[in-house]
């Protein structure tokens, strides 16, 4: 009976040769890019109130973008690298389409960018935050117990 438990004991403590497997609820990239050089293009007036992927509505108005990769409610900073004008923008849709571009901004954002009659601009993509980077913790009502006893009156 000793010899059983020993090597049950035995085979349960033995380290796996498997990988531990991560949860991951926020679905966290195991690597953070955190700068991407590339072409920018600029769409409007053609998507305008189409869905993003995000899910609201596309306004040409509003200061987004769309990467092919980056998490969604991902904040970026680009930088048109031709004249240095930066804006930070939300990651609200997918895109670009077309090969050799990494990134689609708003007319509103290509127009601070000082691109809108180029169409395109090379430019730099820092992060700024990442979605689960805004996540705050609020904390629950505050609970306030007294003592009542002889000498708390």
């Amino acid at each position: 009976m000793i010899g059983c438990t020993l090597v049950a004991l035995t085979v349960l403590s033995a380290s796996s040769e498997g990988t531990p497997t991560a949860i991951n609820p926020l679905n966290k990239p195991s690597i953070i890019v955190t700068r991407q050089f590339g072409v920018a293009s600029w769409y409007g007036a053609q998507f305008q109130g189409l869905p993003t992927a995000s899910g609201p509505p596309f306004d040409k108005n509003a200061m987004t973008c769309a990467h092919r990769e980056l998490p969604l409610r991902t904040r970026i900073k680009v930088t048109d690298l031709l004249n240095l004008r930066s804006v930070v923008l939300k990651v609200t849709d997918r895109g670009p389409y077309v090969a050799g571009r990494v990134l689609d901004v708003s007319w509103a954002a290509a127009k601070r960018l000082g691109f809108l009659s180029d169409g395109l601009a090379p430019v730099r993509i820092d992060i700024v935050s990442y979605p689960w980077q805004s996540i705050t913790v609020r904390p629950g009502p505050t609970i306030v117990a007294s003592a009542s006893g002889p000498g708390n009156r």
